[in-house]
């Protein structure tokens, strides 16, 4: 799992695309754990998978590095951070913080086509439950939430809390195939509409809170079924 030789090539066509391509697909293999924390990242074999020179690797690293998923020793190696919780901690405030008043902005004024486009993607995700297809599991919850920041018209408060949330994503992924976690989730999102469809904001409130506060109440099991991926 923690192997940069398991991961499967770039395709030609995204590798020519450079830094971002680099840098797009290296941290979701980091925050799906397909890249463990520990994973020694070599400069060398990332330009022959990419296919790509020193530049985009280096510039891919840096990105990675500012957003701590990555720690860069010069002159020696890269590897993939290990889980920090106060790093979590932070990023799980930060987006209650703006999801709380997103979901009471749309409640105040529900949008039926926001409000089934919601709750396709909400069946669309309990269909991969099912199959145990955690990644299109967890791409679906990725798209459940930013549709709800780009109907309140805040997309790049989306850009900007992804960025800070590397480290409690990582957390939520590792706590996904726990039985009854996925289950949780879809129950979650399916509240969250209700209270938008019914235009109750102190609702949608509440089950948005609910929601992105129980990532960290399971920490201590976590710990200790993985305990080398925290630091």
């Amino acid at each position: 799992m923690d192997k940069l030789a398991t991961v499967p090539p770039l395709s030609a066509s995204r590798s020519r695309a450079g830094t971002p391509a680099v840098f797009d697909v290296l941290r979701e293999e980091i925050i799906a754990l397909t890249l463990a924390p520990g994973a020694v990242l070599s400069r060398p074999d990332l330009q022959a998978r990419f296919g790509v020179s020193s530049t985009p690797i280096r510039d891919a690293l840096s990105r990675l590095d500012e957003e701590g998923l990555v720690r860069i020793f010069p002159q020696r190696a890269t590897i993939v951070s290990p889980i920090d919780l106060s790093h979590a901690r932070q990023g799980q405030f930060l987006r209650r913080a703006v999801e709380v008043e997103i979901a009471r902005t749309l409640a105040a004024k529900p949008d039926q086509i926001l409000i089934e486009t919601l709750r396709n993607i909400i069946r669309q995700q309990a269909a991969f439950a099912e199959l145990g297809e955690f990644e299109r599991f967890t791409q679906l919850d990725q798209e459940f939430h930013r549709t709800q920041y780009a109907a309140a018209d805040v997309l790049d408060l989306w850009h900007l809390v992804r960025r800070q949330g590397g480290h409690i994503d990582r957390l939520r992924r590792l706590h996904l195939p726990v039985p009854g976690k996925r289950a949780d989730i879809l129950r979650d999102h399916a509240a969250i509409v209700g209270a938008i469809a019914t235009s109750d904001p102190d609702g949608a409130e509440a089950e948005v809170r609910g929601h992105l506060s129980r990532s960290l109440d399971f920490i201590e099991t976590l710990r200790e079924s993985h305990p080398d991926y925290f630091c």
